[in-house]
């Protein structure tokens, strides 16, 4: 895990768990790059079963692709990685329409466990919702609230198929699984539905030399800093710099002088060079 990641998840983990755990105000987090960490960095790798590389694969052999959904696959990023060659890939929206979807709550802890329609064991379930609440039943899930603790997406009933025991049609209220008791519910909803057509234009045959792109549009030299502004640097690469100092503020005046790999208004990872090394470089200010 990059520290900035570590450090981007950090505020959600102190804010529950830790008492007067908090969140450092500004970060400058330096890590060094290879080809490979530049390159992740601006790119998805998707996994040889997932949608994603699918359709990348077949506008790659016939020369387009086409799906059916409720949300653009590459919003993120266009730029993904197959086998070590990259490629850009254009998502466009043909046409939509409104569809029924469902989604299936679950009450972690009712105050009343006993049916009106029926009990199942969760062993007994159907494979198609054992895989959709199988997270649900095999991790510790949030309780506490009134009422349902959590939804679970379905899809259509056509991509559910006919065996499923709640979607479309509920047919059990309770599930047990172990001495638990769940109460389950079936909620549809009307939901946008696209169709989307792909094509993929090669980018870069291999690694290094889709790094040596990004190198040449986004690297930079941090050169020229005062002692104190160097303190901050290295500190950076160090382990992380977290002082609202004013050679924090000059350091990153410096660095927003230059196009980032991704900037918003608050927070940016850029690709620095710094006494002749590369560093992926995250700040917040």
């Amino acid at each position: 895990m990059r520290r900035r990641q570590f450090l981007a998840s950090g505020a959600a983990l102190c804010s529950v768990a830790i008492a007067g755990c908090a969140h450092p105000s500004v970060v400058l987090d330096m890590d060094a790059a290879t080809a490979d960490d530049i390159t992740d960095e601006v790119s998805m790798t998707p996994e040889p079963d997932s949608e994603e590389y699918t359709l990348v694969a077949a506008a790659r052999e016939n020369g387009t692709a086409t799906r059916s959904g409720r949300y653009d696959l590459f919003d993120q990023t266009n730029t993904v990685r197959v086998n070590d060659t990259f490629y850009n890939v254009s998502e466009t929206r043909l046409s939509s329409s409104e569809v029924t979807v469902y989604e299936v709550l679950v009450d972690v802890d009712p105050d009343d466990s006993t049916p009106d329609l029926g009990e199942i064991d969760y062993d007994d379930l159907p494979a198609v919702d054992r895989q959709h609440l199988e997270p649900v039943f095999s991790e510790d899930s949030p309780s506490g609230q009134d009422g349902y603790d959590l939804g679970v997406e379905y899809g259509r009933a056509d991509e559910v198929g006919n065996s499923s025991v709640f979607v479309p049609d509920r047919q059990y209220d309770i599930v047990v699984h172990g001495e638990k008791r769940y109460r389950v519910s079936t909620d549809s909803r009307t939901a946008s539905e696209a169709e989307y057509r792909y094509a993929v234009t090669e980018v870069a045959p291999d690694v290094e030399t889709f790094a040596d792109q990004i190198r040449e549009r986004y690297l930079f030299t941090l050169t020229g800093l005062s002692d104190a502004e160097r303190t901050v640097v290295e500190e950076a690469i160090d382990g992380g710099y977290f002082e609202d100092s004013d050679a924090f503020q000059s350091v990153i005046d410096r660095i927003q002088e230059h196009e980032g790999l991704s900037v918003s208004d608050f927070y940016g990872t850029w690709l620095v060079e710094y006494e002749g090394s590369e560093y992926l470089t995250y700040a917040e200010w």
